[in-house]
């Protein structure tokens, strides 16, 4: 790289920089502005040292590209910068049905990371979960890679394979793993009766069918005689804030759902419809770290308004409204540009997550791997099994707390 090339790159991509910067700043009044300034002088100053100090003569681009990415990522990690080109295959490809992995992802620690599986997908038959980290995709790092490039790279004809490199929660060395893209349905709502007259409903997936599918649940199991009700959405990463205004809507005859807001967006109050309730019995919400949007928002709305206690671990934290904002390069950027907040908190979902009021460790499934990290022929083969089972703690502990009423 010339040292023309290489000042044109920087100026560039400072430039970029300093234009996002001073944006956010003159949104937020002089006082912020200047405190901007002073960031953007140290940014400034970092890129001329590196240009000049460093042991080796940089690639400034991806200096840059980095620094880009590792900001967004500290301020909400489902932002993706993507470039001109990448933003093109996005807009093309975003609303096409492709077969799919069932990946849910975000950004962590600059690489892509799991938020969770759809159950009964490549990737749950394949026993990701919640914390692993995806080293590369295709042979590409996904070190500074754009989140909404990496959920395209899943993506493609069904029967055709995409080759990971994966360090797992449970194996820390890094892991090939081959997924065969796959066309798959969302899980069907599950139900039983559990002892005790407590009709048991498990929600690994939410979307407006899926809700209808509760609430045809929950008449089935008060027409069999249930007593109370325990909703599990553990590992439930699927679906829309706006899906899990409507879940909890089913148990709420009153009173705030939820509420959205941004910088440039109005507050928006979300309120119970007493004509959508279908039941007022005493109810218990299961959720883990795997727990994600829709259901996040469901599981903050029924513990604040004080309808349910909620069992088990705090969620992983993601409900908000995302718009994909272009640039005068061609490229975008993607990111949160209006949250959801728990009701009675205050708390932005996607911050804080949802953090039980009776909290109790969901054991993980124990699964033997290889040396390389793939499990073993005889390894459970789909974590959706065998997740909810009535003698495991969080499920003991909410039958503990329904007995006492």
């Amino acid at each position: 790289m010339t040292s023309r090339t290489k000042y044109s790159v920087v100026s560039t991509s400072t430039c970029l920089t300093i234009m996002l910067l001073v944006g956010h700043a003159l949104g937020r009044g002089a006082s912020s502005s200047d405190d901007t300034y002073k960031h953007i002088g140290v940014f400034s100053d970092v890129v001329s040292r590196i240009k000049s100090e460093y042991v080796e003569e940089p690639d400034m681009k991806s200096v840059t590209l980095g620094a880009l990415n590792g900001m967004l990522e500290a301020i909400d990690p489902f932002a993706s910068y993507l470039n001109a080109d990448q933003y093109r295959d996005y807009l093309k490809n975003k609303d096409v049905k492709k077969a799919d992995v069932g990946l849910i992802l975000s950004k962590k620690f600059g690489y892509v990371g799991v938020v969770g599986t759809i159950t009964g997908s490549p990737a749950a038959k394949a026993n990701f979960t919640t914390g692993d980290m995806i080293e590369s995709i295709a042979g590409v790092a996904t070190r500074d890679m754009p989140l909404a490039y990496a959920i395209l790279l899943m993506r493609g004809e069904s029967g055709t394979t995409v080759e990971l490199s994966v360090v797992r929660a449970r194996h820390p060395e890094p892991a090939p793993v081959t997924l065969t893209r796959a066309n798959f349905a969302l899980p069907a709502v599950d139900s039983r009766m559990l002892a005790d007259k407590v009709g048991y409903i498990n929600v690994d997936a939410l979307s407006a069918d899926l809700v209808k599918q509760v609430a045809a649940t929950i008449q089935q199991l008060t027409k069999d005689g249930a007593q109370k009700l325990m909703l599990d959405v553990r590992n439930c990463a699927t679906g829309t804030p706006e899906d899990g205004i409507a879940l909890a809507n089913l148990f709420m005859k009153q009173g705030r759902i939820t509420y959205l807001v941004g910088q440039k967006m109005p507050r928006q109050n979300f309120e119970a419809d007493p004509a959508k309730a279908i039941t007022a019995l005493p109810l218990v919400v299961l959720t883990n770290r795997g727990t994600a949007d829709a259901a996040e928002v469901a599981s903050a709305a029924l513990m604040d308004s004080k309808r349910a206690q909620v069992v088990g671990e705090r969620t992983y934290g993601d409900a908000a409204v995302r718009k994909a904002i272009t640039m005068e390069d061609g490229g975008a950027i993607i990111l949160s540009v209006a949250k959801f907040y728990s009701p009675e908190g205050g708390k932005a979902i996607q911050d804080a997550g949802v953090t039980p009021n009776n909290v109790v460790s969901d054991a993980d499934t124990q699964i033997d791997v290889d040396d390389n990290g793939e499990p073993l022929p005889d390894a459970t083969p789909d974590k959706g099994q065998v997740k909810k089972v009535e003698d495991d703690a969080v499920v003991k502990k909410a039958l503990q707390i329904l007995a006492k009423g």
